[in-house]
């Protein structure tokens, strides 16, 4: 039998799970990246031919399909925490989220684009999930003055209204053409006068509903909340939202693209799991936030396992990580290419998905002393307020 929970549960423990589960899905990170570094060769599309992708790529990527989702939740859930350690409450965690906001999306322009294509100045700008992350702190910056009801509402309306738009497109030279593609319509965007062009990976609108219900959420782990109600919550809500993709997904009638049944068991059920990232359906949020909260009650359910400190070092210091590891990866990359060539083509890529698993193990084992020396600075050194930005 699991061990019962006590009524209530320390601050601590509560950021334990917190902390364990993003650095659960940072390492799914990692492999996704490892893959897009040196199995780029074998590249998919969003959402992928079931059809025609390996199992073992198919079922990589799609385990990377959590890291957003929950990042993103973990976020606004963070943020309330924030504000209620801080005597400025809404309007500190507001000033917070304005501040960051707006340090993540200068990052993912310069620093991180950089270390994606190793050009300046750069001829293309991919606006990706560092960028989303910072666009939706700006958003709920505004938003944390709703009261509860009214985001867990908007929350909804937008994670579960958004696809109503998708037939939804302006051209280019239209006045919406811009902001229609940074908020829903994945697309490039020309500046005039610039040989510059941005791709906006990442469409804004659903994220802002995950952010919102990440905010909402807080409460459930404020100081002196019942965990076991906590936990009830957690396990109710995310077997909800396994459900109701199991069911859209049988109905097949909103919510994502169609899917098509293979000529074998296996091949079925990838088609059933095959869901659209960008921008994130309701399907993808249903079954990746669906498992990120089951994922967040096992863990605060295993406090005192072993495996779960190195998670939570991991994730205590994810902005440091993600900008590390990406430039490891890269010059990694242009290490093996100066060696072995580019022996796929115009790449350097593996010859097999397990040595993509093995290079992420060793990347994972390899960075994890830097990691924890870096959490260990920053829990050390509240006084350094740049600090809190990494």
């Amino acid at each position: 039998m699991p061990e019962i929970p006590p009524p209530s549960m320390p601050a601590r423990a509560r950021l334990l799970s917190i902390d364990a589960l993003r650095g659960l899905v940072i390492l799914f990170m990692l492999l996704d990246h490892v893959r897009e570094t040196f199995y780029l060769h074998h590249q998919v599309p969003d959402p992928m031919v079931a059809a025609e992708t390996p199992p073992e790529l198919f079922f990589s990527r799609l385990l990377a399909h959590l890291c957003a989702p929950v990042f993103v939740f973990l976020t606004g859930l963070s943020a309330f925490l924030y504000a209620a350690k801080q005597p400025g409450g809404r309007a500190a965690a507001s000033s917070f989220l304005w501040k960051r906001g707006l340090f993540l999306v200068l990052l993912e322009v310069t620093v991180i684009n950089f270390a994606w294509t190793f050009q300046f100045p750069p001829a293309k700008v991919f606006l990706q999930v560092i960028w989303i992350i910072g666009l939706s702190m700006l958003a709920l910056a505004a938003l944390v003055w709703l009261p509860r009801k009214v985001l867990i509402v908007l929350g909804i309306v937008l994670v579960a209204g958004h696809n109503l738009l998708d037939g939804l497109h302006f051209p280019v030279g239209h006045a919406l053409h811009v902001p229609w593609a940074i908020l829903h319509d994945r697309g490039w965007i020309e500046l005039p006068g610039a040989a510059l062009k941005l791709r906006t990976s990442y469409p804004l609108l659903p994220w802002i509903g995950v952010i919102a219900l990440g905010y909402a959420a807080g409460p459930w782990f404020a100081a002196g909340a019942d965990a076991a109600q906590r936990q009830r919550r957690l396990l109710g809500w995310g077997a909800g939202l396994l459900a109701g993709f199991v069911l859209l997904r049988l109905l097949d009638v909103y919510g994502d693209k169609p899917w098509t049944a293979g000529d074998t068991a296996l091949a079925s059920w990838m088609g059933f799991l095959n869901i659209t990232k960008y921008p994130p359906s309701l399907l993808f949020i249903a079954l990746t936030l669906g498992v990120g909260l089951l994922l967040l009650r096992a863990f605060e359910r295993r406090q005192g396992a072993a495996w779960l400190a190195p998670l939570a070092v991991f994730g205590a210091a994810p902005m440091f990580f993600y900008v590390l590891h990406l430039y490891v990866l890269k010059f990694l990359y242009l290490g093996a290419e100066a060696a072995w060539g580019r022996n796929q083509g115009a790449l350097f890529g593996f010859d097999a998905m397990w040595m993509v698993w093995a290079a992420a193990a060793v990347l994972a084992v390899a960075l994890y002393p830097a990691v924890r020396a870096f959490a260990g600075l920053k829990a050390r050194r509240r006084d350094i307020a740049w600090l809190k930005y990494l």
